[in-house]
């Protein structure tokens, strides 16, 4: 009777205990999405619905805020006026699309022979450089935005995108996460695709990129996610708003257009959470590949 007893009690506690960490789990998840529910039920409320539930913060005014889940007139006027009507932000969106697609182009381009250099190869000062290169990763942009702008400025590139790609393309951010897939390709299989015949350039086009492709893309999926939303390098080194990028365009929506700017920030979110759909087991093992996690 005693074992019986203490079997049940040890299922029951684990039973609380998987009930507490799915509550914990579940309410943590929900925390996290109320903003994009926010915004979503904000998206689709007119602007009389608008006014009458923020007029305490459009005018300043002492009350309380009235907040509806479910919009009483659910319309999909601001995303029409923004798709259709609004120029502007077409132009600014392809204008993220044109500058994400090339930072992350480039990355590829020298991010990933880089870490492979790093990964594979032994040479002299390869200790310091790598370790240069984690702290140049670890510092944050206002400590390097000056250094940028004067060699921009130098070649006569700041006012263009070439301003903002650049100095993201030779980030050292995706050298570290892709290194450590390189890194964990066993020395034997190297050897011996060497004694096989294999040149260098064969061993990293055919051996070392297929065995770290999901940690080359989960760099490209958080190199996407950065960039998409980045703001303070085009603030610095653009002054024409006609090369900005979306994530710029957001800030400049009053707040008697908080409809407006719900379905801005909403058309803007749509783009990271699809490309987070698409590769989120990838990113995941990718992450895990390179020793990012735990």
């Amino acid at each position: 009777m005693n074992r019986v007893y203490k079997m049940t009690g040890r299922r029951f506690s684990e039973k609380c205990k998987s009930s507490v960490l799915l509550i914990i789990v579940v309410g943590t998840g929900i925390l996290f999405c109320l903003p994009v529910l926010v915004l979503l039920a904000g998206s689709l409320a007119d602007e009389v619905e608008w006014t009458q539930r923020m007029e305490a913060v459009i005018r300043n005014n002492f009350g309380y805020i009235i907040w509806k889940w479910i919009p009483d007139y659910p319309t999909g006027e601001h995303y029409r006026r923004l798709l259709f009507y609004t120029p502007q932000f077409l132009a600014l969106f392809w204008n993220s699309i044109k500058i994400v697609s090339c930072i992350l182009i480039g990355q590829l381009l020298i991010a990933v022979p880089s870490a492979w250099a790093f990964a594979v190869y032994e040479f002299r000062g390869k200790r310091k450089l790598f370790s240069l290169y984690i702290i140049l990763m670890l510092l944050p942009f206002q400590v390097t935005m000056l250094s940028k702008y004067l060699v921009l400025s130098d070649f006569n590139l700041l006012d263009t995108h070439l301003a903002v790609i650049l100095p993201a393309v030779f980030s050292t951010f995706p050298v570290f996460l892709i290194y450590r897939s390189f890194a964990d390709i066993p020395r034997e299989l190297l050897e011996a695709a060497r004694i096989d015949g294999a040149g260098e350039i064969r061993l990293f086009m055919q051996v070392g990129i297929p065995l770290s492709g999901n940690g080359i893309l989960a760099a490209m999926v958080l190199g996407f996610l950065e960039y998409w939303n980045m703001m303070e390098e085009p603030m610095a080194f653009l002054k024409d708003k006609s090369l900005w990028p979306l994530s710029l365009y957001l800030p400049e929506i009053s707040v008697e257009q908080a409809g407006f700017a719900s379905a801005a920030s909403m058309l803007a979110l749509i783009v990271s959470l699809f490309i987070f759909a698409i590769f989120k087991d990838t990113l995941a093992s990718g992450i895990i590949s390179s020793g990012i996690k735990g």
